[in-house]
């Protein structure tokens, strides 16, 4: 079954909502009485309840993810790593992004005070949707994946150089802006996959273009190298890693990033 779901407040209260398309409009047809990351990838078994359609874009929606950890990939596009001067990594380089930085779709990402360089680095997001921990060699690793999302993985570029390591520079408060839903609906490149787009634009010019099947290291790999290290819970999130064209943000500016086949994540950007 083809599913899209978001995250939204009514009522002063979360919910999960299954997204359909009425009148041509994506808009939110049930509540979901279960969340997702408690079906273990049986997403057909969650109980659900009709409502009266809300259009997607009118509804007050929160991150789509409740994830334990959000786990990054780096540098897995070589033009990326060139343009920051790194090497193309040997194996998949993985780090550690704070959950305190999950933002809303259309919430504002904050320019903290103590960086004078703050980048936006647009990234299909992979949500897990099966507990995962070192599969078996011949496994299908498609299983463990619930769905796909956008994600911002915003990096005070000048602490990530200067600290070395990449904790404070991804971690800060906002700086991981997620959604606007999770859908299962695209083929984002598994080996010889057809791949989709990521793209990301800055006040609408286009900063970014490039797709996932120019992936280093496809989500086979990469998710079989994270699950050899720690278990992965349905829920957690893999942003996938962001093509080159990564740039600075201010004050003012409006940062879109657009995954083919799943949506459009806007947040404006404020000083702190």
């Amino acid at each position: 079954m083809a599913m899209k779901y978001c995250r939204f407040q009514t009522n002063g209260q979360a919910q999960y909502g299954l997204v359909e398309s009425v009148a041509g409009r994506e808009s939110i047809v049930r509540i979901l009485l279960t969340p997702p990351e408690e079906a273990e990838g049986d997403m057909e078994s969650l109980r659900t309840r009709r409502i009266e359609p809300i259009p997607l874009d009118e509804a007050a929606l929160l991150p789509p993810v409740r994830p334990s950890k959000i786990v990054c990939v780096g540098r897995n596009y070589r033009e990326h790593a060139a343009e920051l001067g790194h090497e193309v990594p040997k194996e998949p380089l993985i780090f550690l992004k704070a959950t305190s930085a999950l933002l809303a779709p259309g919430a504002t990402v904050r320019r903290p005070k103590i960086s004078e360089r703050v980048d936006y680095e647009g990234e299909l997001g992979v949500v897990i949707g099966r507990t995962c921990f070192q599969p078996p060699a011949d496994a299908d690793i498609k299983r463990y994946i619930l769905g796909y999302t956008c994600v911002n993985d915003v990096t005070a570029r000048d602490l990530q150089e200067k600290d070395g390591q990449w904790s404070r520079a991804k971690g800060f408060d906002t700086f991981c802006p997620v959604g606007p839903l999770v859908t299962d609906e695209i083929d984002p490149c598994f080996g010889a996959g057809a791949g989709v787009g990521v793209e990301t634009r800055v006040n609408g010019a286009v900063k970014q273009n490039g797709n996932t099947r120019d992936f280093i290291f496809d989500l086979q790999r990469v998710i079989r190298h994270i699950a050899q290290a720690m278990t992965l819970f349905p829920g957690d999130l893999i942003p996938s890693g962001t093509p080159s064209g990564v740039g600075p943000v201010v004050a003012g500016d409006l940062m879109e990033v657009t995954v083919e086949g799943v949506g459009t994540l806007r947040n404006p950007v404020a000083d702190e």
